[in-house]
């Protein structure tokens, strides 16, 4: 799978509310245009739950 960077995921998070649950970031990705790719890196994050951005990068950055 080719490597996904932090900043491009968030792009398609900008403006999101956290806390916010794995399921409402790949939504939220979603609906602001995020590609499969994204999306599936969004799904595969270890985590449930994320209270920042740089909490989302961090994870995002363990699974890419």
């Amino acid at each position: 799978m080719p490597k996904v960077n932090p900043v491009q995921i968030q792009k398609f998070l900008k403006g999101m509310d956290y806390p916010a649950s794995k399921d409402e970031l790949v939504s939220h990705a979603r609906e602001h245009g995020a590609d499969k790719e994204v999306c599936a890196i969004l799904e595969r994050l270890s985590q449930e739950e994320f209270t920042t951005p740089a909490e989302v990068s961090k994870a995002v950055g363990e699974v890419s």
